[in-house]
């Protein structure tokens, strides 16, 4: 075969296989600009004719790991914000008071009077196993919904179980996904991975590892940056011959001409 090759007139050609342009975003569940830059990069993408060829992954982010997993006494976000950044009650509420306004614009319902701060790793490791089965995105969505409009407590056992199915993951996934040491380590892998890239906040959304939007840009933004990359990565990866020369040839039905 070999030999048969090295006589052959013309070059061989092998065509790189041909995948799918990723983009990956790094992002916590109890941030609310995370969810309206989901909605902003939604919006992009429903544009832009090329969307088939563009892969989703979404990686794990905790804003605050030292909140307590059994937080006994479940803190409101007023009170949570307040503490944190130094504020009085009333400034923090006049704070959330603008991200409602932003999450509006971007047809979202946040209710933070009804929002419990939680420890998010639990709710990551069962985005952790949805990707495993094609349902980060739809994980992503009813965490999001669940904390910022429903009020629901991501500290809560039942209630991580009953959002797990939700998802579309079995009883037995779900506490899996809850007991099982290599999901923990996943979200811990993700974040230091963010880490090396540069990620110090989310949102943040990284296309073809060349191009990096952090937090909720506007739409436009999500456009230029989605197509920019994709050119340079249909470049890249073209599996397209220029033609130098015809001549007589045979088809693969047998027909000569």
């Amino acid at each position: 075969m070999d030999g048969l090759l090295n006589n052959m007139p013309f070059p061989m050609f092998y065509c790189k296989h041909i995948k799918n342009m990723k983009v990956e975003i790094w992002s916590d569940i109890m941030c609310p600009f995370c969810y309206i830059g989901k909605r902003h990069f939604e919006e992009a993408m429903n544009s832009f004719e090329n969307k088939d060829k563009i892969e989703v992954e979404w990686k794990s982010y905790q804003l605050d790991s030292d909140i307590p997993q059994d937080m006994v006494e479940a803190k409101t976000v007023y009170d949570y914000v307040a503490e944190r950044k130094g504020m009085n009650l009333e400034e923090s509420r006049q704070l959330h008071d603008h991200v409602v306004s932003m999450a509006k614009n971007a047809g979202l319902d946040y209710h933070f009077e009804k929002t419990i701060v939680a420890n998010s790793l639990m709710a990551h490791r069962i985005i952790q196993k949805a990707k495993e089965f094609s349902l980060g995105d739809r994980a992503e969505e009813i965490f999001f919904k669940a904390y910022f409009t429903d009020g629901k407590n991501l500290a809560d056992r039942d209630t991580l179980l009953a959002l797990g199915e939700e998802i579309g993951l079995s009883r037995p996934q779900i506490d899996d996904a809850l007991t099982n040491d290599v999901y923990s380590y996943a979200v811990h892998q993700d974040i230091q991975e963010g880490s090396r890239l540069g990620v110090r906040g989310v949102p943040f959304f990284v296309f073809d590892r060349k191009y990096g939007i952090s937090g909720a840009q506007p739409i436009e933004a999500f456009k230029q940056t989605l197509q920019q990359s994709f050119d340079e990565w249909t470049k890249e990866n073209a599996t397209s011959i220029q033609m130098t020369a015809s001549g007589e040839a045979c088809s693969m039905d047998g027909n000569c001409d």
